[in-house]
């Protein structure tokens, strides 16, 4: 087939990787792609929101499949653009995005649905937001409605930090538009972890659960970030946990969007948190009395949870992906390796924050000679060098017969990698390690 794939990270270079282990063949392009992609795709230089550039492309180039990488696009209406030229996507029209554009929305279709959620309300005036604070208790989540980048979340330890939030997003418009709406939501108790499903509309698939890790220092401390390594599989989601997860879960949403006149097709990415014996002994189980719950849906494929993910797929991807976008999704169209697979992200020194670029990079092929796969997050191409151009710089997975294999391995090809002020976290995948 010949295929275009959305999006310049980590996760697009994975989507891209993975349909070129395809045994069919595929002719691949990436638009914009980056330097790690241009190495199994020929990259486009079309920005992934660029919806007019994409299509005018599509309609020159009659690819047989896009799929779109990060939700941007999807909420901008790619999707919905490629389908009005009768090209087929993977990924949901921008009604459907709105899972994740949209945390307002998405509680809505929660809440219809019977998914077990956290409890939430919605403001538009700080002040009433601040009055509503002490009916949550502390911890509190505060959360702007929109795409903010990853940024648009705080977790309030205080009375105080939870109005400074408030006023942020409220008052100071810090995230703009997408701020326009705060949710004020119940801290959920347990373990964080990500089941990333595939949708046809009417069926789903569940590609195997993972666990990323947001916290930018080892031990899980310092602020947030778009994730610093993931691994999969993750022990806290349990096989009696995969039934509930899908009926209770994912089904649901697909029906109740369906209700709404959305036939979701793509990716649905449920962020979860798992409280039970294991994973949280003391603390409380959120309003819905479930031990899982819904944190939140994102639209498409997480990143690094891809780049743990994909590896441990075998059969072929694109037929998969295509089944998924034309309504023909089967469970046999995902063959799951039984393989662990861990993910280390290589940043930028002062990422989160403000970082340096164009960094030389050095030691890829030494890494790759480790047996590890190194995926390209945040890289260009200049005078023959790879340079660093993001926060997020590269992630590194290890694929093993055990969990503690791969991570060995993922270390051991970062290990051989090089560029100015690089840091990673070297604790991926403790939780699963600490539960012995």
């Amino acid at each position: 087939m010949k295929i275009l794939v959305v999006g310049s990270g980590g996760r697009e270079h994975a989507i891209a990787w993975r349909l070129a282990q395809d045994k069919e063949g595929h002719e691949l392009y990436c638009a914009p792609g980056n330097a790690g992609t241009a190495a199994v795709a020929t990259n486009v230089a079309i920005a992934a929101d660029d919806i007019e550039g994409i299509a005018a492309w599509a309609t020159v180039n009659h690819p047989d499949l896009v799929v779109v990488g990060p939700e941007a696009p999807l909420v901008k209406g790619l999707v919905d653009a490629l389908q009005g030229i009768g090209v087929t996507a993977f990924g949901p029209v921008a009604a459907g995005a709105r899972m994740e554009g949209s945390k307002r929305f998405a509680k809505e279709v929660m809440d219809a649905a019977g998914v077990p959620t956290g409890k939430a309300e919605v403001f538009t005036d700080a002040a009433a937001a601040k009055a509503a604070l002490l009916s949550f208790g502390l911890p509190v989540v505060i959360k702007a409605d929109g795409l903010a980048a990853g940024k648009g979340v705080i977790v309030a330890e205080t009375t105080a930090d939870a109005e400074a939030a408030i006023d942020d997003m409220l008052v100071g418009n810090k995230f703009g538009a997408a701020g326009a709406e705060v949710l004020i939501e119940e801290f959920l108790h347990g373990e964080e972890c990500s089941i990333l499903a595939l949708v046809d509309g009417e069926n789903a698939v569940l590609l195997p659960s993972s666990q990323d890790h947001k916290r930018v220092f080892d031990g899980d401390k310092g602020p947030n970030t778009g994730g610093m390594g993931a691994y999969s599989p993750a022990p806290v989601v349990t096989a009696d946990k995969l039934p509930e997860i899908k009926e209770k879960i994912i089904l649901p949403v697909v029906r109740e969007l369906k209700k709404r006149g959305i036939t979701y097709r793509g990716v649905l990415y449920a962020g979860l948190m798992v409280n039970d014996a294991n994973s949280n002994p003391h603390g409380p189980l959120a309003k819905s009395g479930s031990t899982v719950n819904v944190v939140e849906f994102n639209a498409r494929f997480g990143d690094p949870e891809t780049e743990a993910v994909l590896p441990r797929l075998g059969g072929s991807f694109a037929t998969a992906l295509l089944h998924a976008a034309t309504g023909r999704l089967k469970d046999e169209d995902v063959v799951v390796k039984d393989e662990a697979a861990a993910t280390v992200i290589v940043a930028s020194g002062g990422y989160p924050g403000s970082y340096e670029k164009g960094k030389a990079i050095t030691g890829l092929s030494e890494a790759a000679e480790t047996g590890a796969i190194v995926f390209h997050c945040g890289t260009k191409t200049a005078d023959g060098n790879i340079l660093t151009s993001g926060g997020r710089v590269l992630s590194v997975t290890g694929m093993g017969a055990t969990l503690r294999e791969a991570v060995d391995k993922a270390y051991a090809g970062v290990g051989k990698i090089a560029f100015d002020k690089m840091f990673y976290r070297k604790d991926i995948a403790h939780r699963a390690f600490d539960r012995g």
